[in-house]
Formats: structure tokens, C-alpha cells, sequence
């Protein structure tokens, strides 16, 4: 069982799993997902003395209420952390901390700290995406040089049982959002002070499949469309964004736009991706979501899995009881607001090809087995200093089955300061899954009217 390899050798001694398999899963290995895996890859026993709880399917869409103001409850509202890990006990948990979190502690020994609460498996995906998921297994092949998805069904993972660190890569790029949503968010690089001033960003994501003008012909190589309009700051407001992000990046790369208030003209915007600045040059383009774009510039190296602290289930973060004063603080956002739990990560590893250029030599992602989605993210300087620490708090809407981040955190570690985005507790309505959309909304032509409005 190779998951079972995986724990038993921690980070070591799979480099040679790593290799660039292209082949798809066989068909021996498919009923693990009916058996010892979940319908997404995960395993379903818990851990060994029992911290890591087994899979039993999730919570119920039922699992809570969403309130007047599209707020959900918390379901886990009645639990109390185990305990809370400080710089003053940290070497005691050091085996299961990534070194961006010890990091973290170093710089901020007074102030920073883990509260760790009981470990809740919340996450359950709808039958569609799983179904999609299944077939991909047995036919979802990477594409060569592992830059794009070969036979890939849309609306699913693409591979359940990974065999290299591309596979894995492209899980959390291709792991479950819902077809659509809409969502109002709030991005702040704060000063070495705390003093920032709030972007407020509206968002639409949308899977092909959520479009109700669907035509999978001519959409065959579009993995999502995304769209982003900045309401303020004064200085920001009309700019708008548009990519078409797809599936064989091979074959056609990322494809995006701008539209610029100040030329009031829509232009084609290669920068945005890879190491281009963003967040007031807090992170990089590919930051944003811990990961996103192409992995073409990266030598992706699978070390396994492990189990780690990581934010988890964080519904008090998210809630409309908080302002963003009182979580954006000085260095890093207010641990007490932050809940962190246990968890089996895939570790992936990356490092910069050689003759390809980005601000990162490397950069090490941790994805949570049972949502794929990026829970840590550590990236290195061209000296091989650690120097951006990312973290992605996430809890799970449960009402619409989707694992989403209520904050998304890039601290640099070198200068002290931090981006942080996706919050939205003054925001009513921020995120709504009841939008409907279609192709002509996610055209260049389109982003000039939505900019002037």
C-alpha cells in the first residue's frame, strides 16, 4: 500500500516515486478507493494513537445554518484547544511543524502561537465531482514535460491515487471549489505597525461545467475562468482582471487580461503569473492559493506524507463577530482567532530548473489529504534562505460541499512584514454560490463595461 509507505518512511526514501510517471493509475489500484482510500485518495483509518480520527464521510450539508448575512455556523463551535504550542514549548512539537512555522516562532517568539483544537475530518465532495474523480483515475495521463492534464474530465480530480509530486500539484489545482461562486473579499499588507489600508476585491470562479452556456467542445481545454474587480481604495477601483487558466498549458498557455481605469483600455497581461509582484509585492502571482499556474518552471519532487499542524475548520476566523482590526496585527494576524488541527499532508518539494527564472530556488507545499487543498507553503530565496511562509486557514461550506480559505497569510520572514487575503467578516453576502454565469462574462470585451460601472 503505498499510502502506508508513505507514513512509515516520513519524508525519506521516495525520490524514486518521484519520477515523472505519465501513466495512468492501473486498474488494480482503483478499487483502494472504494477500500482503504476515499473517493479522493485519502486514507480512511486515522492514525495510530488515534489523534487523526478516521474518514466517515464528512459532515452533512446540514451541519449548521447560514444566517441572514450568508455567515455559517460553526459546528465545531463547542470545542476547546487540546493545547496551545508557543515558543516556549515549541521544541516539543517540532516533528510536526513545517520550518516555515518554526520560522514563524523565531521572529515572533512573544507574540505568535499554534493553538491546536481536536482533529474533524469535515470535508464531503459532492457524488458528481467524485464520479468525475473515478474516471479520472483510470484515464487522466499528465501531458509532456508534466505541464498540462491528457484525458482529463472536467469537474474532477485528476489523480486520486498520485504516483509523482506533478500529480499532486495538479490535485490542488484541480480539487473541488464548486462550479461557481462569487465572492467579496479583503486583501491588506500591513505595515511593520499593523497600519494597513483594506482592497476590497470581488471574485467569480467558474468551472465550464457551472457556465449555463456549457459547450464542452469549444471549451475542451479551460480548466476554470476567473475574474477580479477592485471596489477600493479610490486608487485601485475599476481595475479588473480576467484568466482563462487551462488544462494543457502545453498546448496553450494561461491566457489574461487587464483593464486599466486610468488607459480605459483592455490589454493581453502575460506578467500576470509566475514571479510577478502582487499583494504590493508581498508575494507572487503564483502565491496566491499557496499555488497556482503552471509548474512548469519547477522540478516537483514527492517526499511523502506526514502529519502536521495545520489551519483547519476555521469557522471563528471567518466570523461576522470580527473586525478586520481585530484580526490584522502587527508581524502576523491575532492567533486567537485561529484554529489549527492534525493532519496528513502530502509534502511536495520544488526546486528551479536550471536556465528558468523565478524569485524562488525552491518552495515546499503541504495539501491536506481530504480536500487537496494547500494548507502550508514555505518558498526559499535564489540563496536558499527560507523567506515567504504562506498559510491557508480553510474551512468548509458544508451547506454547498466546498472547501474554501477564510484567510490566506504570506509573511516574510526577512523583512517582518505579511500579506494576508480572502477575509470577509465585514462582508455580507461575500461568498454566493447562487450566481449564474456564462461565457460572455469572461471576456476580454466584458471587462471594460464591469470597470466603469
Amino acid at each position: 500500500m503505498i499510502h502506508k509507505q508513505l507514513i512509515q518512511a516520513g519524508c525519506l526514501g521516495l525520490s524514486l516515486l518521484a519520477a515523472q510517471v505519465l501513466a495512468a493509475v492501473p486498474a488494480d489500484q482503483l478499487a483502494r478507493l472504494d477500500g482503504d482510500l476515499t473517493p479522493v485518495g485519502a486514507e480512511r483509518a486515522g492514525n495510530a494513537d488515534g489523534s487523526i480520527p478516521a474518514w466517515t464521510g464528512g459532515i452533512g450539508q446540514d451541519a449548521g445554518q447560514r444566517d441572514a448575512d450568508g455567515f455559517l455556523s460553526d459546528p465545531f463551535a463547542a470545542d476547546q484547544p487540546l493545547f496551545v504550542i508557543t515558543a516556549a514549548n515549541v521544541e516539543q512539537y517540532r516533528d510536526k511543524l513545517t520550518p516555515g512555522q518554526l520560522a514563524l516562532f523565531q521572529r515572533y517568539p512573544a507574540t505568535y502561537r499554534i493553538p491546536v483544537y481536536p482533529t474533524r475530518r469535515s470535508v464531503a465532495l459532492p457524488q458528481s465531482y467524485l464520479d468525475a474523480t473515478r474516471a479520472n483515475a483510470a484515464a487522466t495521463r499528465l501531458a509532456e514535460g508534466g505541464n498540462g492534464l491528457l484525458d482529463y474530465r472536467s469537474g474532477g480530480l485528476p489523480f486520486a491515487i498520485p504516483q509523482n509530486g506533478l500529480e499532486v500539484i495538479w490535485n490542488h489545482i484541480g480539487r473541488y471549489r464548486s462550479l461557481s461562486f462569487q465572492r467579496q473579499v479583503v486583501q491588506a499588507s500591513p505595515q511593520a505597525n499593523g497600519a494597513y489600508t483594506p482592497s476590497v476585491i470581488r471574485q467569480q470562479l467558474a468551472y465550464p461545467a457551472g457556465l449555463s452556456d456549457y459547450a464542452p467542445q469549444e471549451m475542451a481545454n479551460v480548466l476554470y475562468y476567473y475574474r477580479e474587480e477592485f471596489l477600493s481604495p479610490a486608487r485601485l477601483a475599476g481595475g479588473v482582471l480576467l484568466v482563462h487558466e487551462t488544462i494543457n498549458q502545453v498546448k496553450e498557455p494561461r491566457m489574461a487580461w487587464q483593464y486599466n481605469t486610468g488607459q480605459r483600455r483592455v490589454r493581453r497581461a502575460p506578467q500576470i503569473a509566475y514571479d510577478s509582484p502582487g499583494a504590493e509585492g508581498m508575494r507572487t502571482m503564483d502565491d496566491l492559493d499557496l499555488f497556482n499556474g503552471s509548474p512548469d518552471r519547477f522540478d516537483w519532487q514527492l517526499l511523502g506524507k506526514k502529519e502536521i499542524y495545520i489551519p483547519y475548520n476555521s469557522y471563528k476566523l471567518g466570523s461576522p463577530k470580527l473586525k478586520y482590526a481585530d484580526i490584522i496585527q502587527p508581524g502576523h494576524i491575532n492567533p486567537e482567532h485561529t484554529r489549527y488541527e492534525l493532519h496528513r499532508v502530502w509534502h511536495v518539494s520544488a526546486t528551479l530548473k536550471p536556465g528558468q527564472r523565478h524569485v524562488y530556488s525552491r518552495r515546499d507545499l503541504y495539501i491536506d489529504e481530504d480536500s487537496w487543498q494547500a494548507a502550508q507553503a514555505d518558498a526559499y530565496d535564489g540563496r536558499g534562505q527560507l523567506w515567504r511562509v504562506s498559510e491557508g486557514h480553510a474551512s468548509f461550506f458544508y451547506d454547498q460541499q466546498s472547501p474554501q480559505y477564510n484567510a490566506e497569510t504570506h509573511y516574510d520572514v526577512l523583512s517582518g512584514r505579511y500579506a494576508v487575503n480572502a477575509l470577509y467578516n465585514e462582508e455580507k453576502q461575500a461568498y454566493r454560490f447562487d450566481q449564474t454565469f456564462n461565457r460572455k462574462q469572461f471576456t476580454p470585451s466584458a471587462l471594460r463595461a464591469s470597470g466603469i460601472r
